[in-house]
């Protein structure tokens, strides 16, 4: 695999920052709840966390121009280490708002270091194939994480700083290369209105994924202690739902290539609401773990979904910018939910976090339902090829991503989801 030779140290040092990460994003909620911050400042500091990261998917780019890769991702991984360790040794909140804001941007800027550099190295005929390795490290990466928060107590500095250490080394592989890192990068460029325009399930489904998947992440942890006060069977509930997702992202995009993706997107909202539903009432008992695999495996797939259905109706030369669009939407939902999620657990408890899900997934459901009532573009042997996409990514994943290449899926006619009538509306529109 001489694709992969390329860029190895790359993934050693992306595998590394990834342990780092996934502890942290776990670490920090469970660090909260023990110093008292309530569920609505831990909601609070997630939004500011989703926050950096859409700040970081646009100036970071411009960054990277200036010093480079090697050095842009030396900073970037010295601002997360310093900002991990920083929130280990204080405790009020303020500190932490602003402590979340910058590991928001550093990581955000991480991935644009690491995806753009793999796209550099990336053929039209090894795209595909350098895409699935690093999703699998990904998500491999941030399962390990969680169970190696276990090292110590999350009231204890033990597991804060093992994170810092595999952050640290990081740098290492990337800092050693022989390999000369890629000069041009792309500016982020984003379009809510043109995303609408080609697919309000796409729109729709970008949102949902980003409440729910940011929520998860930011007060799943702390839904699990209060479940279970033991800090293992809170790592085995974070890990049990990223494993669910992981096994079953493929089979679900390759069930959406032969159906009309927007009833696969029904589909997983209606699964999710009950599999919420049974995450809440299952709490304490035995199913516990198994209704969380199938939480994770009904909500995790619903971005690369929704992706992969705003592809179907883009031409080529607009992937970069629908998918922009799609992943800044899904990081807008992660900011606003949890602030409200937090909100309804200190007022209703643990079990409205789970509870709120499944009435979130209800409502959607009848949105994509509605939808479907509209014409399409594209029919289903149109449709594009799924490819896995983590949530947590950088507008440089989709100059990486194949669908980048393939030709123009769009036809001819009319439809809220057709790209030639929603451009001749606009010109219509717009002042000539």
């Amino acid at each position: 695999m001489p694709a992969l030779r390329a860029v190895v140290s790359l993934l050693f040092s992306t595998a590394l920052l990834l342990l780092g990460h996934g502890m942290q994003l776990t670490l920090l909620p469970l660090r909260a709840d023990a110093i008292g911050m309530g569920e609505v400042l831990i909601g609070l500091s997630a939004s500011c966390y989703f926050a950096g990261f859409v700040v970081g998917c646009i100036i970071v780019p411009r960054i990277i121009a200036r010093v480079g890769h090697i050095r842009c991702f030396a900073a970037l991984a010295a601002i997360m280490i310093v900002a991990v360790l920083a929130l280990e040794l204080l405790d009020h909140w303020a500190f932490w708002l602003v402590l979340r804001l910058a590991t928001g941007i550093a990581i955000s800027g991480l991935y644009s270091v690491i995806e753009s550099w793999l796209n550099s190295q990336a053929s039209r005929q090894n795209r595909g194939q350098i895409l699935a390795v690093y999703t699998f490290i990904t998500l491999i990466s941030m399962a390990a994480g969680q169970l190696l928060i276990n090292i110590g107590p999350a009231s204890a500095p033990e597991p804060f700083i093992l994170a810092a250490l595999f952050m640290a080394l990081a740098i290492v592989p990337i800092g050693l290369t022989r390999r000369i890192a890629p000069t041009a990068v792309a500016t982020t460029r984003a379009s809510f209105r043109k995303l609408y325009r080609r697919s309000h399930s796409a729109f729709a489904g970008a949102v949902l994924s980003g409440a729910v998947t940011g929520s998860f992440w930011s007060l799943g942890a702390v839904f699990a202690r209060q479940a279970d006060a033991s800090q293992l069977a809170v790592t085995a509930f974070m890990t049990s739902a990223i494993i669910g997702g992981a096994l079953f992202q493929y089979p679900i995009g390759l069930l959406s290539d032969r159906r009309d993706r927007r009833q696969i997107l029904v589909l997983l909202a209606l699964a999710n609401s009950v599999a919420s539903i049974a995450v809440a009432l299952s709490a304490g008992h035995a199913a516990f773990l198994f209704t969380v695999v199938l939480f994770g495996a009904t909500i995790m797939p619903m971005y690369a979904v929704s992706l992969a259905t705003a592809a179907d109706v883009s031409s080529s030369e607009e992937f970069v910018e629908i998918g922009t669009s799609v992943l800044l939407l899904n990081g807008c939902g992660a900011i606003l939910a949890p602030i409200i999620l937090g909100q309804c657990m200190a007022i209703w408890g643990a079990n409205s976090l789970f509870w709120g899900f499944a009435v979130v997934c209800l409502v959607f459901a009848g949105l994509f339902l509605k939808f479907m009532r509209e014409p399409r573009a594209v029919s289903t042997g149109e449709q594009t090829h799924f490819a896995a996409a983590a949530s947590e990514a950088a507008p440089a994943s989709f100059e990486l991503d194949p669908r980048g290449e393939a030709e123009d899926t769009a036809a001819a006619g009319g439809g809220a989801e057709n790209p030639v009538a929603a451009d001749r509306a606009e010109a219509e529109q717009s002042p000539q």
